[in-house]
């Protein structure tokens, strides 16, 4: 697999981002997820996104980070970085795209100084839910665009290294 940045506009990345949008409207009965998404919002240095392609240079997963200092009123603190789109299409799950996406996520965000990684999922996709928790990520305060719905979950990663504790020192 050959995981590369894109903008998020790049004809590859439509493609898959209507697909997660057909997902998301299966799994919801809706019409897929509105939040607001412009392809500035993923340019480094406030963001990236990226796309893995496998052996036959097919896009089969995709994921993004933005920065969300400017959007205090939805519940967002100062030095986060927000994830938007993972997804991996149906016949390359398992093979552990996402988990190498998001790692190289949070470290090009940790990399922009970035301090918090923060996500909005739904309770209708349990494998992103586990993804998430396994990668050390906690529940936390709803924000984002859907933060008023019930069947929004928010989670969130610090991406500050913890302090090593120095011997004889507290």
């Amino acid at each position: 697999m050959n995981i590369r940045p894109v903008r998020y506009d790049h004809p590859d990345a439509v493609k898959l981002n209507d697909q997660v949008q057909l997902e998301y409207a299966e799994r919801y009965g809706d019409d897929g997820d509105i939040t607001p998404l412009d392809a500035t919002m993923f340019d480094p240095p406030s963001g990236l996104y990226l796309l893995a392609y496998d052996a036959d240079d097919r896009p089969v997963a995709t994921g993004g980070w933005r920065n969300q200092d400017a959007a205090g009123d939805y519940g967002y603190s100062p030095g986060d970085a927000e994830i938007k789109r993972m997804y991996v299409v149906p016949e390359a799950r398992g093979l552990g795209l996402a988990r190498r996406i998001l790692a190289a996520l949070e470290e090009s965000a940790r990399a922009a100084g970035r301090t918090r990684m923060v996500l909005e999922t739904g309770d209708k996709q349990p494998e992103a839910i586990a993804l998430y928790v396994s990668s050390g990520y906690t529940p936390s305060a709803k924000f984002g665009h859907y933060r008023e719905y019930e069947s929004s979950l928010c989670y969130a990663k610090s991406l500050v290294p913890p302090r090593k504790a120095t011997a004889g020192r507290p």
